[in-house]
C-alpha cells in the first residue's frame, strides 16, 4: 500500500489564463493528503511558468514539461510520477469544489468500490450553470452495470469527476492498450478499460465537478471533422472489445446510434466536401445491418430509412428537428 495518498493529474496546454484557479481549487481541498502532478504538454506559453512557480511555493504542487504528444500521453507521463494509491484527474481550465475528493475518497472506501465519481456542472460562458443531474443519489454498480452505464451514457463518461484505485491505472498503461491518435472521446475509451477492470463503482450524483466553458475550447470551438470521427472510432473499439460479454449488445447498439447521429451532424454542416465521410458512414451502418435488432424502434426505423434512401432520411430528419 501507499497510503492514503491522492495523485491529482493536471494535463495543462496552452492555458496560462485559466490553470493557477484550477491549482488553487485543487491546493483548497478539505482532503489534505493529495499530491498534485502537473504535466506541461509542449505549451507555447507560460503554462509551465506558472506550475513551476506554485510548485516552489507548495510541496504538494509537482511540475513536469514534456513535448506536445496530446492529453492521454501527458495523462500516461503524469501517472508514471504518482505516488498515491488513488488517482484523479483534472483538466487545467477546470475547477473543483473544495471537498470533492474528500467525498470520492469516503465513498471508495466505505463501499470497498474500485472506481468513485460524482456528478458535474457546466459553468457556460454567459454565467448560467446546468448541472448533471444532481439528483443526490448515490448507487453501487458491478462490472456488468458500471460498464454498460458508462456505454450507453447514463452517466457521465469523463476521467475528471472520478477517483481510481492505482492498479487500475498501472494496468492500463502497462499493457499500452489506448490508442494515442484518438482526440475525442478518449476519455470515454479509457474509462471503458478501467470499468471492465474494475470489481465495482460507487456514484454519488452530487455536482462538485465543474466544467467550465471558454473562448476556444473544443466545447465551444464548433464541428471539427476528425473529433467527430474519433467518436465513431471509440464506440467502434469497444464494440470490438465486447465481443462475447455480457454487454455485447449495449456496446453494438451505441455504436450504431453514434453513427447515425455523427451522420446527422454532418448532414448539418451541408458541406459537398462531407460526401465522403457520409458514405463512410452509411457502409459502417450497413455492415453491421445485422445489429439493428438491438436497437429501440425509433433508431431501427431510422437506420433501415437511411440504407433504403437518403434523401427520406434526410426529410424525415429535418421534420424531427
Amino acid at each position: 500500500m501507499k497510503n492514503d495518498l491522492i495523485s491529482i493529474i493536471v494535463p495543462a496546454y496552452n492555458v496560462e489564463k485559466y490553470v493557477s484557479r484550477t491549482i488553487d481549487s485543487l491546493l483548497n481541498q478539505t482532503y489534505s493528503l493529495i499530491e498534485i502532478i502537473c504535466v506541461d504538454d509542449g505549451s507555447s506559453d507560460n503554462t509551465y511558468s506558472i506550475l513551476q512557480n506554485y510548485a516552489k511555493k507548495d510541496s504538494r504542487v509537482k511540475a513536469y514539461t514534456k513535448t506536445n504528444e496530446g492529453v492521454t500521453k501527458a495523462r500516461k507521463f503524469g501517472f508514471e510520477k504518482a505516488n498515491g494509491e488513488y488517482i484523479g484527474f483534472t483538466d487545467a481550465d477546470d475547477i473543483v469544489d473544495a471537498d470533492m475528493f474528500q467525498r470520492l475518497y469516503d465513498n471508495l472506501i466505505n463501499y470497498c468500490a474500485d472506481i468513485s465519481h460524482c456528478g458535474y456542472v457546466v459553468d457556460n460562458l454567459n454565467g448560467t450553470k446546468e448541472y448533471f443531474y444532481n439528483t443526490g443519489c448515490l448507487a453501487q454498480q458491478d462490472k456488468k452495470s458500471g460498464v454498460e452505464s458508462l456505454i450507453s451514457g447514463s452517466f457521465e463518461p469523463g476521467l475528471c469527476n472520478k477517483l481510481y484505485k492505482y492498479d487500475l491505472l498501472h494496468n492500463l498503461f502497462q499493457n499500452d492498450i489506448m490508442d494515442y491518435s484518438i482526440k475525442m472521446n478518449e476519455d470515454v475509451l479509457m474509462n471503458y478499460f478501467l470499468f471492465k477492470e474494475a470489481n465495482s463503482s460507487v456514484i454519488e450524483d452530487v455536482c462538485l465537478y465543474h466544467y467550465v466553458k471558454r473562448e476556444g475550447s473544443a466545447t465551444v470551438s464548433g464541428f471539427n471533422k476528425d473529433y467527430s470521427l474519433d467518436k465513431i472510432k471509440v464506440k467502434q473499439i469497444i464494440r470490438d472489445d465486447s465481443l462475447g460479454t455480457c454487454w455485447e449488445s449495449t456496446a453494438k447498439r451505441a455504436f450504431i446510434v453514434k453513427c447515425l447521429n455523427i451522420y446527422n451532424v454532418f448532414l448539418d454542416e451541408n458541406n459537398p466536401e462531407l460526401k465522403d465521410e457520409l458514405s463512410a458512414i452509411i457502409k459502417l451502418i450497413k455492415d453491421n445491418k445485422a445489429d439493428f435488432k438491438h436497437l429501440n424502434l425509433k433508431y431501427r426505423l431510422l437506420a433501415k430509412l437511411l440504407l433504403i434512401s437518403k434523401g427520406l432520411y434526410y426529410l424525415l430528419y429535418k421534420l424531427m428537428t
